[in-house]
């Protein structure tokens, strides 16, 4: 639960941000205990002067994270600043330059437990030269996961309500943070559908289709915009007669106005559920500011 002081005129509302943690079943046990306790044991909901300190724009600390290519976990210094607009971390706690920035306008955070195997692992993601970006970490103190989880959420809000000043708030909330449409092993195979079919990790973010060779990759092979159906998106079950070799049995062909992308899934189920995934994206329209990414997707080299 993130609680957000906000002006109106001269009146001052405290805005409950839920995490939703109580009526959505897919999100972690993680926050959903630590709601409990912040609601029963600290009272931050009744007495204002003991509430966490989320919306203070500021935050720093250490939090384990994997290595881009050893997969080591290792202590490193976070920093996240409303003021600058960025989440920092630095390879050590005397280190003047920091190792990565993330600008907070692309950054999102989900808790991934399963993924990262530990019931503190938290996924952040953000866009390097409109690429994703992954980075997964964890600490020891499940409250400290969750308070920074809910800090990155408070200075997403501020700076969405800032960029959408005509937003509600009910229209910022879904926002703020996101958690992955879908994910799960297919097999895919190159543009020219010549070459064998490849098992990859696939990540349905917002309208990214990513692939990558393991889960816990930090930069994705590749990444496939997913359209509306009024801009010639489609998604339909099966591959084109005359695809050679060997590959899963249940396959999906993405059709765009550029190219078409042959999958393959292991299970029926599998690909009932990434058609359904995929289809659910096509039929929302396209808002203004992904026409800008699909332009971006199209001249990509």
């Amino acid at each position: 639960m993130i609680v957000l002081q906000i002006q109106s005129g001269l009146r001052t509302h405290w805005v409950h941000l839920c995490v939703k943690v109580v009526l959505v079943s897919t999100e972690t046990l993680l926050l959903r205990e630590q709601w409990i306790r912040a609601k029963y044991e600290r009272k931050e909901f009744i007495h204002v002067e003991k509430q966490e300190p989320y919306t203070a724009g500021y935050r720093e600390g250490f939090l384990w994270k994997r290595g881009r290519d050893n997969g080591q976990y290792l202590s490193r210094k976070f920093i996240l600043s409303e003021r600058e607009g960025q989440l920092k971390y630095f390879i050590k706690n005397d280190s003047r330059e920091p190792k990565a920035i993330m600008k907070i306008h692309s950054v999102n955070a989900c808790f991934q437990p399963v993924k990262i195997g530990t019931a503190h692992g938290l996924q952040i993601t953000y866009l390097k030269d409109n690429s994703t970006r992954n980075i997964f970490v964890y600490h020891e103190d499940g409250k400290e996961m969750v308070d920074w989880f809910n800090a990155i959420r408070a200075v997403r809000f501020r700076y969405l309500k800032g960029a959408f000043p005509v937003a509600s708030v009910s229209e910022l909330l879904p926002k703020l943070t996101r958690n992955y449409i879908k994910e799960g092993y297919m097999e895919k195979t190159g543009p020219k559908h010549t070459e064998g079919f490849k098992k990859r990790w696939f990540s349905m973010d917002d309208r990214r289709l990513m692939y990558f060779r393991e889960p816990l990759d930090a930069y994705a092979r590749g990444e496939v915009f997913i359209g509306s159906e009024d801009n010639s998106y489609t998604v339909v079950s099966g591959l084109p007669q005359g695809v050679q070799g060997n590959h899963w049995q249940f396959g999906i062909t993405i059709l765009t106005p550029d190219r078409k992308f042959l999958l393959a899934c292991e299970t029926e189920r599998d690909q009932i559920a990434w058609m359904s995934a995929i289809q659910s994206v096509i039929d929302r329209p396209m808002l203004p500011h992904e026409y800008a990414v699909e332009a971006y997707f199209k001249h990509k080299p």
